[in-house]
């Protein structure tokens, strides 16, 4: 048997998907963060007609369709207020997970140190391990926000930064980003010559006022930043997603991607494109489901909703909620099976996405009404009232 390179060793299988396996029977998953409202029409029609036609079905450019590529340069141009964006500073991928894979392998060297935030996305610490660097945690503010003193404090701490990455609003605690944040953390990257990636696709799903972005704070030179059709345009299965920054950081990028594989599916792409070619009508009516699912929180059980801390209003669809009274944080795995095997009910344990959500269970409200209006009843027991 052919020895695991040291790259893939220690790796496993991610630690939300993990804990739906040996569920009981009839268990209502509040676990795994993707939308549970339907795919829209526009994006059914576009598959439809692809399924239709007659003849090839060719791989088409590594590049992506150009129709695609310019409907993501416009929807960001649009969403950002950058005039002037051109086709070379869009990157299209198979979903914003390969964006990831192919920045890391691109820009971080092995030995290296990559800023992180903690908690944060399993999958940056993965990435990290992959390229043999270290991924060494940045601790968030109040509510989940971007800290950007602590992420200045991990900069000074560590002289071999090769990628700081951010994520707002933010999976798992929904935290925001505010511009001055934005701007500091920028500000600071661009000091030290390290690349800054801005992972911002569920930017989209607010509710209140829209969260400022990395490029309309800082300018598109500030660094990398990712969206998807997987939330805000309700289309996980499309794996389609995209990095927009500076054309020189995006090249090598382009490469790994390529090796990797060289576009996404075709009929993914038209439908992507007929996405964003609607995005006024399809991200206002995503926003509509959002709504929706904070109100039944909110009918469902109301001790469980957390203060709005940003004062700008909510986005996402992840509801960050610390252990009942008692609980200690050495137990959040423990109480997080606990949960699953006597109320049926899947959570996410807050250690999973680093030691700072030790004490925390990430809830999904994303899926269906049905069934979250089920799983937040199973749930809600475990908190007093």
């Amino acid at each position: 048997m052919s020895p695991v390179a040291t790259r893939a060793s220690g790796l496993a299988v991610s630690p939300i998907r993990r804990m739906a396996v040996g569920a009981p029977d009839g268990t209502v998953s509040l676990g795994l963060g993707e939308p549970g409202w339907p795919v829209p029409l526009v994006a059914r029609q576009a598959l439809a007609a692809a399924g239709a036609a007659e003849g090839a079905l060719p791989y088409g450019p590594n590049t992506s369709s150009p129709e695609l590529v310019a409907a993501v340069r416009d929807q960001h141009a649009a969403a950002h207020g950058i005039p002037g964006l051109s086709t070379e500073q869009v990157m299209v991928t198979s979903g914003s997970q390969a964006a990831l894979f192919a920045l890391f392998c691109a820009h971080v060297e092995a030995g290296s140190t990559v800023l992180v935030p903690d908690p944060g996305f399993v999958s940056y610490r993965s990435l990290a391990h992959l390229c043999q660097a270290r991924a060494v945690g940045y601790r968030l503010g109040e509510g989940g926000a971007l800290d950007a003193w602590q992420v200045e404090t991990a900069l000074e701490a560590h002289s071999d930064v090769s990628l700081v990455v951010l994520n707002h609003p933010a999976n798992p605690t929904g935290g925001m980003a505010s511009a001055a944040a934005l701007a500091r953390v920028a500000e600071a990257c661009a000091r030290r010559g390290v690349l800054l990636v801005s992972d911002e696709v569920y930017r989209e799903l607010w509710v209140g006022e829209r969260p400022p972005g990395l490029h309309d704070t800082a300018g598109v030179d500030a660094g990398v930043v990712l969206g998807s059709v997987s939330k805000a345009f309700g289309a996980p299965g499309l794996r389609v997603g995209w990095a927009v920054g500076a054309a020189e950081l995006l090249a090598p990028a382009r490469v790994v991607h390529n090796a990797m594989t060289t576009a996404p599916a075709r009929p993914s792409q038209e439908a992507a494109t007929a996405l964003l070619r609607a995005a006024d009508e399809v991200l206002a009516e995503a926003r509509g489901h959002v709504r929706a699912r904070w109100a039944l929180l909110a009918r469902v059980a109301p001790h469980l909703l957390p203060p709005d801390t940003s004062g700008g209003g909510r986005a996402g669809f992840y509801l960050w909620l610390p252990l009942p009274d008692g609980v200690p944080p050495e137990e959040t795995t423990d109480f997080a099976l606990r949960v699953r095997d006597t109320s049926r009910v899947t959570t996410v344990p807050g250690d999973a996405f680093g030691p700072a959500g030790a004490g925390w269970l990430r809830v999904s409200l994303g899926g269906p009404l049905e069934e979250l209006d089920e799983g937040l009843a199973r749930l809600a027991p475990w908190w007093k009232a």
